[in-house]
């Protein structure tokens, strides 16, 4: 009898010891995965926060198919998943519209708004609206003069005057006389503040040529034509990454030897770029505005946060020429600058 009890106990230290380690290897096997995919998601931006699910909503002026706003809304996507935000964008190249989308989220109570102001009076009713409902708001990108003025907490984006200064001083470096100003969306503030910084700088001679911006055949022919006329343009500037390559195209069938520069950075850009096809982009980083707006807004209803002190949150201006696309091609190919 006392030889079975003893087998029994020896059996079961055996199966208990057997399952212990089982137990041990599947814990640290568990712990170790749960562990990595803490890692993989900080690594994406997916580790998100444990304060409320709060709903942030972003207008612009954006017209169709400017990938420009694509990067923006890159950025802030990037920043509502770190922060447990629910994001929604809505865009509009009409002022009035863009307005009454405003309104609308106003209406479904968001927790935060992220507006343009490229037109800025057909938005100061709204922009007021919102504030005086409670609900934050951040310009970016354009309308720094009155986004204070307006009530909201900050600006994000660059200094649109002070961007054209530093295209003006860039032509005068490359030894440019008479530059041509493409503006691709008429009543923009922020591209008449460009064109006319770079005026204010520019040792040489600028005009300014208003295209339609929503039809690129019709930007390229407007390019085109003006370069047959005035054989003394030395330098197109466009004012957004999109229409860079029309431009380009525009010199190639006039016979110019102009330099085409750009505001913006995008993958084409960059490439065209190091191919020596364009002289310098002033690039505003539009994924750090987008970013950062969603990221001021929820500092701000977590903490009462807000960055600036009432000034503009600069992003920019950074003129980038061929020897920097080569170090941002694969960020600007993956949708971030």
């Amino acid at each position: 009898m006392t030889r079975v009890r003893t087998g029994v106990r020896v059996l079961g230290a055996v199966l208990a010891a057997a399952l212990g380690v089982s137990l041990a290897g599947c814990s640290a096997t568990g712990g170790k995965r749960a562990e990595d995919a803490r890692k993989q998601a900080a690594a994406e931006g997916r580790a998100a926060v444990t304060t409320p699910r709060w709903t942030f909503a972003m207008v612009t002026h954006s017209g169709a198919g400017d990938t420009f706003w694509d990067i923006v809304q890159n950025g802030a996507k990037q920043a509502a998943v770190k922060d447990n935000i629910n994001f929604l964008y809505a865009n509009s190249d009409e002022a009035q519209q863009q307005a009454q989308l405003v309104d609308s989220y106003i209406d479904k109570k968001v927790d935060g708004l992220i507006v343009t102001l490229a037109k800025p009076e057909a938005m100061k009713a709204v922009v007021a609206k919102a504030v005086k409902a409670g609900i934050p708001v951040i310009t970016v990108n354009s309308g720094a003069e009155q986004s204070k003025v307006y009530g909201a907490l900050t600006h994000i984006g660059q200094d649109e005057t002070i961007a054209g200064e530093a295209v003006g001083d860039e032509l005068d470096e490359r030894g440019r006389k008479k530059a041509l100003c493409v503006v691709h969306e008429q009543g923009n503030v922020g591209h008449e503040q460009r064109c006319a910084g770079a005026k204010k700088t520019f040792g040489g001679t600028m005009e300014n040529l208003y295209v339609d911006g929503t039809n690129m055949p019709d930007v390229q022919a407007s390019i085109e034509a003006k370069l047959q006329t005035d054989k003394s343009i030395d330098a197109v500037v466009t004012l957004g990454a999109p229409f860079a390559d029309a431009a380009v195209q525009a010199v190639q069938s006039a016979g110019s030897e102009a330099e085409v520069d750009t505001f913006d950075l995008n993958a084409k850009v960059a490439t065209a770029l190091e191919d020596g096809k364009l002289g310098f982009a002033v690039d505003q980083q539009p994924y750090l505005q987008g970013y950062q707006a969603v990221d001021l807004l929820w500092l701000y209803r977590y903490n009462a946060d807000v960055l600036g002190g009432g000034r503009p949150v600069l992003t920019g201006p950074q003129i980038i020429t061929g020897a920097d696309a080569a170090k941002l091609k694969d960020f600007a190919e993956r949708g971030t600058r």
